[in-house]
């Protein structure tokens, strides 16, 4: 015989239903996939019906697109490691440089390292869902924006130059972190990341010197 348990997600729908579907897609998207994450699986983890799913979200695209918008406004989701540019208690150069703090910690976690959600959706759309590609290059671009801003903010020569560097920085380095299921390359690219903001805003120059030092980065002359 089934137990109540068992039968509870085909039965429990109407209010909260919407908010439970989208908890279950930010925690199943963001940890196995979009393609992985199948619709019995969503309603499972959301105790509705297929009928009740369809009912707020004609499709899976118009499902995938709500799960962006809420996890770029979840301040501790997914995308989390992006909200150290918006923290009062850190100096713009702090924050800067705490975007890069993923992985810092030198452990390795027995989770499969997912990366940057908003890239994972893209290259998993492949072209279909255009909407939510539409929205991850706005998502990007204003990611850039504030990196420029808060460079502005540090005293950068160039804060154009720095916040676009930082942004290929950031993005290769969670890309490559999936790749190698690894947070480790998020270490080097810390270093990098602290390279750039001194030499951008003229603390590299207070540093004594290095013979081994790496050529500049941030000068296109």
């Amino acid at each position: 015989m089934a137990t109540a348990e068992a039968t509870a997600p085909a039965s429990r729908g109407g209010r909260g239903a919407r908010d439970r579907i989208l908890k279950a897609a930010v925690e199943l998207f963001s940890r196995d996939g979009i393609h992985a994450t199948g619709i019995a699986k969503l309603t499972g983890a959301a105790h509705v019906s297929t009928r009740t799913l369809y009912q707020h979200f004609p499709s899976k695209e118009a499902l995938v697109s709500a799960y962006l918008e809420r996890i770029e406004s979840e301040p501790d989701g997914p995308a989390q490691v992006e909200t150290a540019l918006q923290r009062e208690d850190l100096t713009p150069r702090e924050r800067l440089i705490e975007l890069f703090a993923e992985g810092s910690d030198d452990s390795r976690s027995e989770a499969v390292v997912r990366g940057c959600p908003f890239h994972n959706a893209v290259v998993e759309a492949a072209g279909t869902m255009p909407e939510a590609t539409a929205f991850v290059e706005r998502h990007k671009k204003e990611l850039t924006a504030r990196l420029i801003d808060n460079a502005a903010a540090a005293g950068a020569h160039d804060p154009e130059d720095l916040g676009r560097q930082l942004a290929v920085l950031f993005e290769g380095a969670r890309a490559l972190s999936t790749s190698l299921n690894d947070p480790r390359p998020f270490q080097d690219a810390r270093t990098l990341a602290t390279m750039l903001i001194e030499q951008a805003t003229g603390h590299a120059d207070e540093a004594p010197h290095r013979t081994d030092a790496p050529p500049r980065l941030i000068s296109r002359n």
